[in-house]
């Protein structure tokens, strides 16, 4: 049984994520008012100096023979130990305190809003599996969740699986990566991380008496699946320096983990590697992937032996295979850019694709992003002009679409842990639109709304308003760009903008409801998503056409809609944000040293900004799995071109917005010293007298600390720095 957590609370407009709050005004305060209402400006000349990073010459070395100083190369330890680059951090995060803190009144607002718009004591939609009800719920004040389950019935008793507010006590992070339950029910290993590095251990509770057992194993990823036997645990281990999934291992609970046995190892590090049943549960899997090719070994679940290969892998080949009802069904981008559905059936030889068959064939106008089995029928996951539908195709052929209400949304699978159903469950969500859970019968049409996640704090959905726009980049391609903006908006080119975008690993971003921005939207903000190249928006190519040696598509998509938007008088042009984190982050550094002008203030939050010496180091975390991504600087091509964005590269002599930046000490995605140097040439180049502000969480990783409360905190913080730099209300 496999169970995926969600993250505790809303972060960027993802998953990763009360109290009365103060009632939405309906319409924006005339000028005056607004300019009375609006928070003092930072006082820059009475603040302390700006913190200097120390100049030591380092000479970064290519095997091509090229070379390149990198005076801040000092700030980076592995350790995380050096005390003159901690003293930095802590310097950085000082100076950042001073600066913001005229704005503490209003960052204490603002927190209070976005935590007025949660329901503290929420539970998500229950789910059936093997004859329980599984469920993540909160309780009002604490900042982790409880998984719970109920036998049989939502009346029956409830059986706490994990109350991670008992188990964070006393912990500066933790979290739970994931959950598995043994076929019995009897056993739940779990895979917990207390430093936000997501190196987790894997422990094991019995549920029967509530005792956590002493097996351990640490360095392990959140993955890992049970073998019929109820005794045997398969998990991943990783690599201890680079982080990566290299090796497959069976546990027996209750033997020492020098017993454990290696099941499998991946040689190719440039592959990623995870472990799981199939829908029918009649068979153990491994699958491996890279950027551009997959492969898949599975074994027989009651009587497991060698690891068979369903297809051998090859660069350009991606498959993912499941198996219900006595056949396989495959998504493979084989002969398919935009992928297709194949088939064979029990009894045929593995190992030889030339034996599938076609089930839905592939089309240039519709991406195949994922299949969900059930007994009779089938749920597939598409994405057609930008935006994401289901289509239930049925074993007899038939196919019909599960309905939208709007022009503008974002629909995708929810938890179907169970085959043998009628019920087929989707969430569905807009810009305007609370995320919700819904559950269609794909024999009669009947639809249920099982949940729309509650927002308190006086919203009303009708003061809201989505539009899908299309902007030209500079090559003539349209981009589409979801808005929300409050009603009674103005198009009149005087407002503040926000824009939002990512843009890498094909990685959508899709126009999901974010409560926390209509902080910035009641203030009068329009909010902006930009579904730019180097996602999968508009299919598999709308990605090509944004990674490798044609990435910068991606940074000018960005640009172009931010052009397009102040030219149709959606915005001023000297009111607008940029918000990116991770890759979206190198997004933000890019635009930054491209088009610093346009912006007046820029959110990077963990961003990958020194693109060519992590790609040139591969005892970095992850960077030997990116090289199809980015491309691999040994290469003098990819050198050269990645060198012409890398931000930190490319840092100039000029005037820079105002920004802020943010990392966590013990980020295992983009190490914190990334941004930390780039902060540092920043500051010692740019030749502006604007706000350059840099914190570092020192407890915590890529997703930040690990209480939902924190986020929120987070939040509040930045939409401080953004208010007062857009010139917003300090009240809505």
């Amino acid at each position: 049984m496999k169970h995926l957590l969600p993250f505790s609370a809303a972060f960027l407009a993802t998953a990763l994520a009360g109290c009365a709050g103060a009632p939405a005004r309906e319409a924006a305060a005339p000028a005056a008012a607004e300019a009375a209402a609006q928070p003092a400006p930072v006082a820059l000349a009475a603040l302390p100096a700006a913190p200097v990073a120390a100049r030591k010459p380092y000479e970064v070395k290519a095997p091509h023979g090229a070379t390149r100083n990198d005076e801040y190369y000092w700030l980076r330890d592995d350790t995380r130990k050096n005390e003159e680059m901690l003293a930095y951090l802590t310097a950085e995060n000082a100076y950042t305190d001073a600066v913001l803190k005229p704005l503490e009144a209003l960052e204490a607002s603002l927190y209070d809003e976005l935590v007025g718009r949660i329901k503290q004591d929420d539970a998500s939609v229950p789910y059936l599996e093997d004859g329980y009800w599984y469920y993540t719920r909160f309780e009002t004040g604490k900042e982790y969740p409880v998984y719970a389950r109920r036998k049989g019935t939502m009346d029956a008793p409830e059986q706490v699986l994990f109350d991670v507010n008992v188990m964070a006590e006393g912990k500066n992070f933790f979290q739970i990566g994931t959950y598995e339950i043994s076929p019995d029910g009897n056993l739940a290993a779990f895979a917990e991380d207390a430093v936000g590095r997501r190196q987790y251990v894997l422990r094991i509770k019995d549920l029967r008496t509530g005792e956590i057992l002493p097996d351990q194993i640490t360095g392990v990823s959140a993955n890992m699946m049970w073998g019929e036997d109820n005794r045997t645990l398969y998990y991943v281990e990783n690599d201890p320096k680079t982080l990566l999934t290299k090796r497959v291992k069976t546990h027996v609970v209750g033997t020492a983990t020098a017993l454990d046995k290696l099941v499998y190892e991946e040689k190719d590090d440039t592959f990623y590697m995870g472990v799981g049943r199939t829908r029918s549960d009649d068979y153990l899997c491994i699958g491996v992937s890279s950027t551009v090719s997959s492969e898949m070994r599975c074994t027989d679940a009651d009587q497991p032996g060698e690891f068979r290969v369903l297809a051998p892998r090859q660069r350009d080949f991606e498959y993912e295979a499941d198996h219900l009802d006595g056949r396989w069904v495959i998504s493979t981008n084989w002969n398919a850019k935009n992928f297709r559905i194949m088939t064979f059936a029990d009894g045929q030889p593995w190992g030889d694709r030339n034996r599938w068959q076609e089930l839905v064939p592939h089309s240039a106008d519709v991406l195949i992003s994922g299949v969900t089995l059930f007994n009779g029928f089938m749920a597939i996951s598409e994405r057609s002009g930008g935006l994401q539908r289901v289509r239930v195709r049925h074993d007899d052929g038939r196919q019909e679409f599960v309905k939208a209400d709007e022009s503008a949304y974002s629909m995708g699978l929810a938890m179907n842990a169970e085959p043998g159903t009628d019920w087929l469950r989707y969430t569905y969500t807009s810009l305007t639109t609370p995320a919700s859970t819904y559950e269609v019968n794909v024999r009669t049409g009947e639809r249920k709304l099982l949940k729309e996640q509650p927002v308190l704090g006086g919203f009303d959905k009708a003061n809201y308003v989505t539009e899908r726009l299309w902007a030209t980049a500079r090559d003539g391609t349209k981009v589409p760009v979801s808005v929300l903006y409050r009603r009674g908006f103005e198009k009149n080119g005087k407002a503040a903008l926000y824009q939002y975008s990512y843009g890498s690993y094909g990685s959508s971003s899709d126009p999901g409801f974010n409560s926390n921005v209509l902080s910035l939207v009641d203030r009068g903000a329009v909010y902006a998503v930009a579904h730019i190249r180097g996602g999968q928006e508009m299919g598999r190519q709308w990605y090509e056409d944004g990674k490798l040696l044609k990435k910068v598509n991606t940074f000018t998509d960005f640009i172009d809609v931010t052009d397009f938007l102040v030219q149709e008088g959606w915005a001023a042009p000297d009111r607008v944000a940029a918000m990116g984190g991770s890759a979206g982050g190198l997004l933000m550094g890019a635009i930054a040293n491209m088009a610093p002008e346009k912006y007046a203030a820029i959110v990077a939050h963990v961003p990958f900004v020194d693109v060519v010496t992590t790609m040139l180091d591969e005892t970095i975390p992850l960077t030997t799995n990116e090289f199809d991504e980015w491309g691999n600087p040994k290469d003098p091509k990819y050198y050269d071109y990645m060198l012409s964005y890398s931000p930190y590269d490319q840092v100039e002599a000029k005037a820079y917005p105002s920004m802020l930046v943010t990392t966590g000490l013990w980020d295992s995605q983009v190490q914190y010293f990334e941004p930390a140097k780039w902060v540092a040439r920043l500051r010692a180049k740019k030749t502006d007298t604007n706000p350059l502000l840099f914190r570092t969480n020192m407890e915590a990783g890529h997703g930040g600390k690990s209480g939902r409360f924190q986020r929120y905190r987070e939040r509040a913080e930045e939409y401080a720095f953004v208010i007062e730099r857009l010139g917003l209300p300090a009240a809505p």
